[in-house]
């Protein structure tokens, strides 16, 4: 951690890699973006981007809207929630 001017403490590291702190490799995970969210394996975090394994996508209703898929990358700024 960085101290900025005036005595700020500044991190490098955006706080929502923080949510994927507590899971571990292989965990099951429902990773949400603006209008739909991914559940599948967590792979790790990886230039910006969340890993997921075996991962499909539904709609916010809860519809899948695709087959499942080997390897998703999801980037961090879409993130809108995590949950296991």
């Amino acid at each position: 951690m960085f101290v900025g001017p005036f005595g700020v403490p500044f991190s490098c590291v955006p706080p929502i890699l923080a949510l994927f702190d507590t899971y571990p490799i292989g965990a099951r995970l429902g990773i949400g973006t603006d209008s739909s969210f991914w559940v599948g394996s967590f792979g790790g975090i990886q230039d910006g981007v969340a890993l997921l394994t075996n991962a499909q996508l539904f709609a916010n209703n809860g519809n899948p809207v695709d087959g499942v898929r080997p390897v998703v990358r999801i980037p961090i700024r879409q993130i809108t929630f995590v949950s296991q």
